[in-house]
């Protein structure tokens, strides 16, 4: 089977689809002026759908997804600058939290959500591990605090560095510096040999973050968690990822204790123009 068929009655010729698709593997037939794919196309298809997206027709389909399959984009749920900026000015990192679990549903929409976010090549390596037990979550900060003794130690001047001493003491005076006690947490993680692993999973994260915003759902970026679970081998063993796994970021999740009434100024940003 072709890597995609054309609808010869819908198709226009405009060749938008060609000029869109990010791989170059479609070009436009000089007799009859419709799309077909390039020598080799299969092979350098990225999967990632533009070109059934863009088509003003609905006439082409690659051979695993066809138009009608696509949601339509609706306009009239489209956010106005405005309300795009207004909401990401909005937006805070949330570190009190009710004693109120996040149902297994919401983390389904929102994970469904971030699976829309952009990745290298069009390669979606990114794989989730929810913590929905409190008490679990507990235990990883427990353990990350354990890698900051480990690391006062053994590397005294990078601990000092970090303030590891004063968040050890933190933790031993009953206050949570690493978790905020925070219900639940949403680990990114995937294989090493990607080579924007990274960056996708931060990428797949922030998509989750403000989505979270937009259902009413706290959210705060697990740093010192993240630290632990690439340099500390038993925090590594207690999450127990896919082999050749890695935990590239994690948020803290559930509903904010407290409602946040003004935007906070920000220093203008520094800018380089060429």
């Amino acid at each position: 089977m072709s890597l995609f068929t054309v609808d010869v009655a819908k198709c226009k010729g405009d060749g938008i689809c060609a000029a869109e698709c990010p791989a170059k593997i479609i070009k436009m037939q000089k007799d009859k002026g419709y799309p077909v794919p390039v020598r080799g196309a299969e092979d350098l298809c990225i999967d990632c759908g533009h070109c059934v997206a863009v088509c003003p027709k609905g006439a082409l389909s690659l051979k695993n997804l066809k138009p009608e399959d696509c949601l339509p984009v609706q306009s009239d749920l489209l956010p106005s600058p405005e309300q795009l900026s207004h909401f990401f000015a909005a937006r805070r990192s949330i570190r009190s939290y009710k004693d109120k679990p996040v149902p297994r549903k919401v983390f389904s929409e929102l994970i469904s959500t971030a699976n829309y976010a952009p990745s290298g090549s069009n390669k979606r390596p990114v794989q989730w591990l929810v913590i929905e037990d409190s008490k679990e979550v507990q235990r990883l900060a427990q353990i990350t605090i354990d890698w900051m003794r480990y690391m006062i130690k053994e590397q005294p001047e990078q601990a000092k560095a970090a303030r590891f001493d004063a968040l050890v003491t933190l933790w031993e005076n009953g206050q949570d510096r690493i978790c905020r006690k925070a219900p639940h947490m949403v680990i990114a993680h995937a294989h090493k040999a990607y080579p924007s692993a990274s960056s996708d999973c931060v990428v797949a994260l922030t998509h989750l973050e403000q989505a979270a915003y937009s259902m009413g759902i706290g959210a705060c970026w697990a740093g010192y968690f993240t630290s632990a679970s690439i340099f500390y081998p038993p925090m590594k063993d207690a999450l127990a990822l896919p082999k050749g796994h890695q935990c590239f970021g994690a948020l803290l999740i559930g509903y904010p204790k407290y409602r946040y009434q003004r935007i906070p100024l920000r220093s203008e940003p520094v800018v380089t123009w060429r």
